[in-house]
């Protein structure tokens, strides 16, 4: 199905017409044109606004992985300790992601259907004292939320030089604050809250992450440290795509007309209608306490009476479609995405009677 008539996927998400529009121009070289360089000054504003941080942003070509990818590389040297708090499958993907990286890597475990304990993760940052910290804001296929803001506390209490959040599933649907929370490398992608195509990863790097770059000195494809001066120098990587530019710019820009505040309550009233209907209709959240879930993307046990494949068909066959999950969650949890433009209580409702109907059948 190369469409959805009902698209209820946890990313990409379905994107606006402003957006696509900007796919449409046939735009110069980016290398050599000022207003490239302007364009991308005033994206990483509009970001700027958006992830709630001063730092400077960088703009990768490539999904959202590119910088997950890149950060770790930039950042991290053989025999470099880090700690990984793990409550889903990203969160235990980014520690696997590291040890390609540094073979030092622990874990603070939690099972799939919890968020971090902060006082566990205080424990494990006392005993191993690390040089990065990793986590999860939005834990997609778990359809949780983590307490970034208090492990961010602990960051500063205890001297943690790093602290690295995949917010790729929360900028831009939940309040976000880099600065305050002292996250040094915060990852975001285009194809979440944000509503563009999947063709840039965005990443905002402190001060003091620049320094351990520039010593660590990593060289590759996905490298942080040649966009330190790119903008001020005019000279970029790689050949940029100014059209998945301009689309992001529209994206962003969209979100701040409407207003982040307006924004979160939308994502907030799509969720809690997603729930409710649910469990209206017998389904049960996979999270074990419903305030564990995130307000941009619904976790829900697959009913055993139907299975994941036959569920998944029986919306097909109406013209939704959802997510499943992943590794061991797969076949026994589904997802919807109520996130970006699909934080809509219109298309929620919809959503919702489709899969009360197929639920029947």
């Amino acid at each position: 199905m190369k469409t959805y008539r009902i698209p209820m996927v946890p990313g990409p998400t379905s994107a606006p017409e402003p957006v696509l529009a900007a796919y449409t121009v046939n735009y110069g070289s980016g290398d050599l044109e000022p207003e490239y360089y302007e364009l991308y000054e005033e994206t990483q504003s509009r970001l700027q606004r958006i992830m709630g941080t001063s730092n400077s942003i960088v703009i990768m070509s490539g999904e959202a992985m590119v910088t997950l990818w890149g950060a770790l590389k930039s950042c991290l040297k053989p025999g470099d300790r880090v700690l990984c708090i793990g409550t889903g499958v990203f969160g235990y993907g980014i520690g696997q992601m590291a040890r390609s990286v540094t073979s030092d890597v622990h874990f603070v475990d939690f099972s799939y259907d919890e968020i971090c304990r902060p006082e566990r993760a205080e424990d494990a940052i006392m005993s191993l004292r690390p040089k990065m910290v990793t986590m999860v804001h939005c834990e997609t296929p778990s359809g949780t939320l983590n307490p970034v803001a208090e492990i961010g506390q602990l960051i500063r209490l205890h001297g943690v030089p790093l602290f690295y959040v995949d917010a790729v599933s929360s900028a831009g649907g939940v309040p976000l604050l880099t600065n305050e929370w002292a996250i040094d490398l915060c990852l975001v992608g285009t194809q979440k809250c944000l509503s563009a195509l999947p063709d840039l990863g965005i990443l905002s790097v402190s001060e003091r992450a620049w320094q351990v770059i520039k010593e660590v000195r990593y060289e590759g494809y996905d490298a942080l440290g040649p966009w330190r001066t790119a903008l001020s120098d005019r000279w970029l990587p790689y050949t940029p795509s100014w059209q998945a530019m301009a689309a992001l710019h529209t994206a962003c820009g969209l979100l701040l007309d409407e207003g982040l505040d307006r924004v979160f309550q939308r994502h907030a009233d799509a969720a809690q209608l997603c729930r409710r209907r649910a469990k209206e209709m017998g389904l049960e959240l996979f999270p074990r306490r419903e305030e564990y879930c995130s307000p941009t993307v619904t976790a829900l046990k697959v009913p055993e009476r139907i299975g994941w494949a036959e569920l998944d068909r029986r919306l097909r066959s109406a013209g939704m479609v959802v997510g499943g999950s992943l590794e061991k969650l797969a076949g026994k949890v589904f997802r919807i995405g109520h996130m970006g433009t699909q934080a809509n209580l219109q298309l929620v409702e919809q959503a919702m009677d489709v899969l009360e109907q197929m639920l029947r059948l």
